[in-house]
């Protein structure tokens, strides 16, 4: 297989993403994640543009990586100064880095506009800085920013820029898309006219403003590129970069070139993960490859299919990427479905009992009513726990009450839940204040629940969201509440639907605690 070598970009275009900031530790902690990956160059930064990646090039030198390079970003000089003058080009080398990635000018709309230098002036800025960070720095990298649409408005003087870029004997030059409007079916025939204007190694560098990045990235390895620039996720500005975590699977599994060494492929999604709990994001349930739904099935005859061959509805193993195959469960659930998901939670069902009818029957009549267990699952397995008569009655509540009291109007209202709780004969009747009744509610329950189940106080709230269902009418609405909790094992999803959101949270947490008390006593 043909080797294309991985340039990640994360830690400087990625960081330019709204909502995107990592602190230097957070840097070098992906990194790090990124060399075990084994992607063969991490871009750490502009060291010439804040004190952060200055700090970053630091902070990474007592690292050992096994695998990676790190890269450092710049500009060419500016105009009517040498290089040797320029504070840019100056702290690219002081940054000591394995290579030096620079970026200039191939559009002449932006020489005029942005530079305002002549376009003879701009193709001595670029040969400049190359020629002298060659002579200084073991590897340089030349990123012709705006090439495509550069191209695309005066193809001879593009040809030019590249050409200056050449002359200095770099390591490789990459064609960017800088405002990611370009199409995948024009990389081919503007490739081919790069390949004989100049004789060095090719890179890709695309944005996904027109959802074309990844497209873009594997057309133009196909037309010759063995260099590829992404981010993680497809973190960056605007509409985000190339994803790598798309191009990587499809470049190892599609196009079948060696990217990564063998076995590294199956952590992709973990460094999927990792990248987003360090950006404090939400992953992208939906993401190819690695997202939580891309191997998930939902309509009963995909399930029965894939019981047979998986191939007929996954255009890949997902456990070559580190994911796994997931059946859902919903008013378009089949007989499959219910059986896939028992075997899942360890449960034995027969297609032909009863039971298994009975289950499926119940869950049409609960999503019916509002009920959505495909974030739900621990509620679904006790669904079917309850209804095979395995599940351990643990507590019961008899009742409870939540107030709200105003005491002042400029401070929040104070909650707090009185809860009467039986477990075997013993009845624990107790309250608690907390941040909003939710809240209160959860402490009250716990507090009831923790002499006779010290467990209990493992299990922490992680996420809580409450929808108004669409067929509901304003205040007299029917509510959905969705719950995640988890203990130092495993996170688990519980669902509860009423028309009062106290209700419905309490349902959903209560599922959370019983499950978790199934989950250790099974």
């Amino acid at each position: 297989m043909d080797k294309v070598l991985l340039y990640d970009t994360t830690l400087r275009d990625g960081t330019q993403a709204e909502d995107i900031s990592f602190q230097v530790e957070d840097k070098v902690r992906i990194a790090k994640r990124l060399d075990e990956l084994g992607i063969d160059y991490i871009e750490g930064g502009w060291p010439g543009s804040n004190p952060k990646d200055i700090t970053f090039f630091q902070a990474i030198k007592s690292e050992t990586l096994q695998h990676s390079k790190i890269a450092a970003f710049g500009s060419t000089r500016r105009a009517r100064i040498t290089p040797a003058e320029d504070n840019n080009i100056q702290m690219l080398i002081s940054a000591q880095p394995d290579t030096v990635t620079i970026f200039g000018k191939t559009w002449d709309f932006h020489v005029h506009e942005a530079l305002r230098i002549s376009l003879e002036e701009n193709l001595e800025l670029i040969n400049d800085s190359l020629v002298y960070l060659k002579e200084r720095v073991p590897e340089v990298v030349y990123d012709a920013e705006h090439f495509f649409d550069g191209y695309k408005a005066n193809p001879e003087y593009a040809l030019k820029t590249l050409q200056a870029a050449a002359e200095a004997k770099i390591d490789c030059i990459v064609l960017c898309d800088t405002n990611g409007g370009t199409m995948p079916h024009e990389i081919p025939a503007i490739m081919d006219v790069v390949k004989k204007a100049v004789d060095v190694p090719l890179g890709i560098h695309a944005h996904n403003d027109s959802e074309c990045a990844v497209a873009n990235s594997l057309m133009a390895v196909d037309c010759g590129a063995i260099h590829v620039q992404g981010t993680i996720n497809g973190f960056g500005e605007r509409c985000g970069n190339a994803n790598l975590c798309s191009i990587i699977p499809a470049l190892s599994l599609k196009l079948k070139r060696d990217c990564l060494k063998e076995g590294k492929l199956q952590t992709l999604r973990n460094a999927s993960r990792y990248v987003y709990e360090l950006a404090n994001l939400t992953p992208n349930k939906h993401q190819p490859y690695v997202g939580n739904s891309a191997f998930a099935h939902k309509g009963g005859v995909h399930v029965s299919a894939i019981q047979r061959h998986p191939e007929t509805y996954e255009h890949i193993r997902p456990e070559l990427v580190g994911n796994r195959t997931r059946v859902l469960v919903s008013d378009l659930s089949g007989r499959s479905n219910i059986l896939v998901k028992a075997e899942e939670c360890g449960i034995e069902l027969d297609g032909k009992d009863p039971v298994t009818l009975e289950i499926l029957e119940d869950i049409k009549n609960l999503e019916n009513q509002g009920f959505q267990f495909e974030g739900a699952e621990a509620s679904f397995e006790l669904l079917m726990l309850r209804a095979m008569g395995k599940l351990k009655h643990y507590f019961s509540v008899s009742a409870f009450r939540v107030i709200d009291t105003l005491r002042d109007s400029d401070e929040a209202p104070v909650s707090e839940a009185t809860i009467k709780v039986k477990v075997g004969g013993k009845v624990e009747h107790t309250a608690a204040d907390g941040n909003g009744p939710v809240n209160a509610l959860d402490k009250a329950m716990r507090k009831a629940l923790i002499s006779f189940y010290p467990q209990i106080g493992e299990v922490k709230l992680l996420d809580y969201k409450v929808r108004v269902l669409p067929t509901s009418q304003g205040t007299d609405s029917v509510i959905r509440v969705l719950v995640e909790s988890g203990d130092h094992e495993a996170r688990w999803g519980t669902v509860g639907v009423s028309s009062n959101v106290i209700d419905a949270s309490y349902q959903a947490l209560a599922d959370a605690l019983t499950y978790k008390l199934h989950k250790d006593n099974d």
